[in-house]
Parts: C-alpha cells; sequence; structure tokens
C-alpha cells in the first residue's frame, strides 16, 4: 500500500483542523463564596421530601427519596446574615450504599454585583465528604455560559433536627 492517499488526506485533515477554543480575553473568572442552609425541620422549611420509593424508609441511605430547596444562601454562618440568594432545585437521594445525593440546582442571586443572575449546579454530592465538587454547567445573566465547578463543605449538622450549613466555594468562568 502506499502512502500517496494517506498523506492528502492527513494534510487536509490538519489543514481544516481548527483548535478548540480557550478561554477568550473578554470572559471573567469569578469566585464566589457563601452558606447555603438547608432547613428540613420546624414550621418553615427550606427542604421538603417530595416523593419516596416504597422502600425508601428500610434504606440506611434513604434511597429513593426527591427532595425540593429553596435554601437560603448567606454570607456568613448565621442564618440572619447577608441575604445573597437562594439555591432552588431538587436533591435525590442517589446511592444504596453511601449518603450520596444527585443534585440539581439553581444558585439565583438576589443581591450585590451579580443580583438577578443565576448558576446552575448538576451533579454528586457525597455529603459525609469532607470536600464535594460538583459541576457547574451553566448560568444567566452575568453568569452566561457559566463553567467550572463548585466546592462544598457541611460547616454545622445537627443530628437531631437533619438542619445544615454547607460552606460553598464556586469558582466559575463566565461572560
Amino acid at each position: 500500500m502506499s502512502l500517496a492517499t494517506p498523506l492528502p488526506l492527513l494534510l487536509s485533515l490538519l489543514l481544516f483542523t481548527t483548535p478548540l477554543p480557550t478561554a477568550s480575553a473578554n470572559e471573567a473568572e469569578t469566585h464566589l463564596h457563601f452558606f447555603f442552609h438547608d432547613v428540613v425541620s420546624g414550621l418553615s422549611p427550606t427542604a421538603i421530601r417530595v416523593a419516596q420509593a416504597p422502600t425508601t424508609s428500610l434504606s440506611t441511605t434513604g434511597f429513593g427519596a426527591v427532595v425540593m430547596i429553596d435554601d437560603p444562601l448567606t454570607e456568613g454562618p448565621d442564618r440572619n446574615s447577608k441575604l445573597l440568594g437562594h439555591a432552588q432545585g431538587m436533591y435525590a437521594l442517589a446511592s444504596q450504599e453511601e449518603a450520596g445525593l444527585l443534585m440539581a440546582m439553581n444558585l439565583a442571586f438576589v443581591s450585590g454585583d451579580f443580583n438577578g443572575s443565576t448558576l446552575a449546579v448538576l451533579g454528586r454530592n457525597t455529603v459525609l465528604s469532607g470536600v464535594r465538587e460538583m459541576p457547574v454547567v451553566g448560568g444567566s445573566g452575568k453568569f452566561r455560559f457559566a463553567r467550572r465547578y463548585a466546592l462544598a463543605r457541611t460547616h454545622q449538622f445537627d443530628l437531631f433536627t437533619g438542619d445544615a450549613v454547607v460552606e460553598y466555594d464556586v469558582y466559575v468562568r463566565h461572560e
């Protein structure tokens, strides 16, 4: 077999192949830091179980439960610190072996430079791990075309009520 046929093909591929776009000069890098308050107890919960499988109550991990959230995002760990936004969406207990959640939420900001903008987070959250990483898959407003990741760390968890405060560091690249 001669090299005559593959060589023009190879040259054509090299000539017409364009590199994937990298971060453009007009993109911004933003680091956000806030606290997520997941309240499942009391008269005004911010996280409510809306569905579960027939076997969920038999599971040690709560496998099969689906929880809708409208969790406040605050500047500090105290619930009464400045409100920055809300985590709105849901999480589902998706593991039979560990406390593993499927998180699907929008971080909707209501103050500051990002008022009216959102970030979309979709990923796995193993809540007993020290640090959890979840992908940022999009955004709106000032976060249009956002991508990168969110790091979550449990700041406080009440074993009696199930309420949690989670510290988030979100790193995004956006227009």
